[in-house]
């Protein structure tokens, strides 16, 4: 559970999404496992996130530009306080959260809102905000229920009631840590890369290929410090010591394990990418064993099921997805009698792409995991002290393709590394001048300046409509210290570093012309695909990341007789791969899977050479009008890849790309 400090220097939050996930998953989480008496399950809460939330309890609307403006009567409002505001409010997943309210999908859409209206757009995005458990309140329901014609009357009522709420989440995680429910664990205290903070090298003994920031050096004492923040917080809030970390991003070397250890911590957890590099060798049995590295138990994540849940079986309906996780599940206990298996995931940003916010597939989920005669869940702290198997040596990476590239190697991260350590270097010129009052107060900056999440959004390879905004918060914080040194902060910090290449149309592009590929598994000719659309899937798309899967690069066009697939990647693993084609019309869905043991469907052809091209016969599709298309790719060892990875592709069987001929 986690979100950046998206306080400013005035410490307002310039985005509401600690106070939306709030009302929506913060508390909903832990309440889904109150509904299943046995099952047990660890949730890690960052500090920034306990201090935000304990920030709208002491200081309400006043905390959130959002919620100040949102509570204001648009009449009041600039013109760039109402494009704010109506930005926030367009920025929730239109399928699962939008179009369940028509109120909201009617103005969703429009270009130009009145006063009436913006108010009615505020009421209905918070009320799409109420997670389930809020929408049994009998007060929320009521504003549900009315469905529009929203006034300033109720937008006070509900901001009024919401507000409310915020203190119910931390305390129910209190509550439940006490009775031994769920187990609590944090994370140091900013979110840092702690390895990165150690030793830069870190991230080219992961990634050869990474460049490093120039003139970098180590921060131990920032490390130390983001440990010893989170431990002070944790026993503040919580009334006891973390008897373990989730490291940020599951990001480990041994030096940040050696922190972790003279902090008297007993576990942490990070990816089995991570222990494969460590053993060098990929051998899965390996995964189900306890291991430990330096005296620290270490869990390490199957990512395979834990991508399952956050990233595929918001596809499938929630029966089907629990027994597809529990039918995996039970391979491995038979394959690996006693076997450890550690899911670890996001715990909020999954949910608002499930329909129902995730309830339905949590009931049959941990129903499932409640009635099972043959596995049991168990807390961290539980099996922190059990026997494990001692690594010799622990690889240096995080839980994104077992390395730091996420963070590290981009010029725009590096540019922001290179800003750190430019502001470090001056404020140790200075240092000796500054009481300790000032000194502590420019710590606080420079642990917030080294959050992951700034670094996350820098860069190509993810995508956001507010990556200024990070930006903003990023810089803000080093200009700061040169004010609090009173110097004058270098021009540089005033620049943005976020460019304009995070456009989200330059990575998915539309086909253009027809496309009639020859499906023999090879690029024939160079004119053969010109035209289709394509979609480079080396890049993520959301807020969160999964491990890659074969497919790099996917392109599908059309002519009137088929629809037409290229998939290019690692070819030897699609030689084993199933793949599945779902189609979704008006009022139908199809499936067609595509088994290499098998002949293809009638109707179907695909051929694998250099790369998989796959062509379905449109009669045998039956769409007349527009239909989704979605693609799964499951490797032999079960992991499966959902593309594209930003949403699903919309094809018009009748399309004859007309709009796009150029003379």
């Amino acid at each position: 559970m986690h979100q950046p400090d998206y306080r400013d220097a005035s410490g307002v939050m310039q985005m509401p999404w600690v106070f939306l996930h709030a009302i929506k998953d913060y508390y909903e989480m832990p309440w889904h496992v109150t509904r299943h008496p046995g099952v047990k399950v660890t949730f890690n809460v960052t500090p920034p996130l306990i201090e935000q939330l304990r920030l709208y309890e002491k200081e309400g609307i006043a905390a959130d530009r959002f919620l100040t403006l949102a509570a204001e009567e648009p009449s009041a409002l600039s013109r760039s306080q109402r494009e704010y505001l109506e930005k926030i409010c367009r920025s929730a997943p239109f399928d699962t959260m939008v179009k369940p309210l028509p109120r909201m999908a009617e103005l969703y859409g429009k270009s130009r809102l009145d006063d009436g209206e913006l108010t009615e757009l505020i009421v209905l995005f918070l009320l799409a905000w109420c997670g389930r458990y809020l929408r049994r309140r009998e007060s929320v329901a009521a504003l549900l229920a009315k469905g529009r014609g929203y006034d300033e009357a109720d937008k006070k009522e509900l901001l009024d009631l919401l507000i409310a709420f915020i203190p119910e989440v931390i305390a129910i995680y209190r509550d439940l840590h006490e009775k031994r429910i769920v187990s609590l664990a944090t994370t140091p205290y900013n979110h840092p890369i702690l390895p990165l903070l150690l030793d830069m090298q870190n991230a080219q003994i992961a990634n050869p290929e990474t460049k490093l920031p120039p003139n970098h050096f180590p921060m131990p004492e920032d490390a130390e410090a983001q440990i010893r923040k989170a431990i002070e917080l944790f026993r503040e809030v919580f009334g006891c010591d973390p008897t373990g970390f989730w490291p940020a991003e599951g990001a480990v070397d041994e030096k940040s394990v050696a922190l972790y250890k003279a902090a008297r911590l007993r576990w942490i957890a990070t990816d089995e990418a991570i222990l494969f590099k460590s053993l060098e060798h990929e051998g899965r049995e390996h995964l189900y064993r306890p291991h430990g590295f330096n005296d620290l138990f270490i869990a390490f994540r199957d990512h395979t099921l834990s991508d399952l849940i956050g990233f595929t079986y918001r596809y499938r309906k929630a029966e089907d997805a629990a027994a597809d996780f529990m039918g995996r599940l039970r391979k491995i206990a038979d394959e690996n009698p006693d076997a450890l298996v550690s899911v670890i995931l996001d715990g909020e940003n999954a949910w608002e792409y499930y329909e129902n916010n995730g309830y339905d597939f949590f009931e049959a989920f941990y129903g499932a995991l409640a009635d099972s005669k043959w596995c049991e869940t168990v807390r961290m702290d539980e099996i922190a002290e059990s026997d494990r198997t001692p690594l010799s040596k622990l690889a240096p990476g995080s839980w994104i393709n077992g390395n730091f590239d996420t963070w590290v190697g981009h010029p725009e991260k590096n540019a922001a590394w290179e800003l750190i350590f430019q502001t470090k270097e001056d404020y140790r010129h200075h240092e000796a001048t500054l009481d300790q009052k000032i000194k502590t107060s420019i710590q606080d900056h420079f642990l917030a300046a080294e959050c992951s999440d700034w670094f996350w959004w820098y860069g190509v390879d993810h995508h956001t409509d507010f990556s200024k905004e990070f930006d903003t918060l990023f810089r803000n914080h080093l200009i700061t210290i040169y004010r609090l040194m009173r110097l004058d902060p270098p021009a540089v910090l005033f620049k943005p570093i976020a460019g304009d290449a995070k456009d989200l149309h330059a990575l998915i592009n539309p086909p253009k012309f027809p496309v009639t590929p020859k499906i023999d598994g090879r690029v024939s000719s160079f004119f053969e695909w010109i035209g289709a659309g394509r979609v480079d899937e080396t890049r993520s798309f959301s807020t969160m990341d999964r491990v890659r899967g074969p497919v790099k690069t996917l392109l599908w066009g059309q002519d009137d007789r088929a629809i037409y697939l290229r998939l290019d990647g690692d070819v030897d693993r699609l030689k084993e791969a199933k793949v599945r084609l779902y189609l979704d019309g008006a009022q139908e869905e199809k499936s067609i899977t595509i088994d290499p043991k098998k002949p293809p469907p009638k109707g179907v052809k695909e051929a694998l050479g250099s790369t998989l091209e796959i062509a379905v016969e449109k009669g045998m599709i039956g769409f007349k009008k527009p239909f989704r298309l979605r693609i799964e790719v499951e490797s032999d060892e079960g992991e499966v890849q959902v593309l594209p990875g930003a949403a699903e592709l919309t094809i018009d069987p009748d399309d004859d790309y007309a709009a796009d001929w150029f003379v």
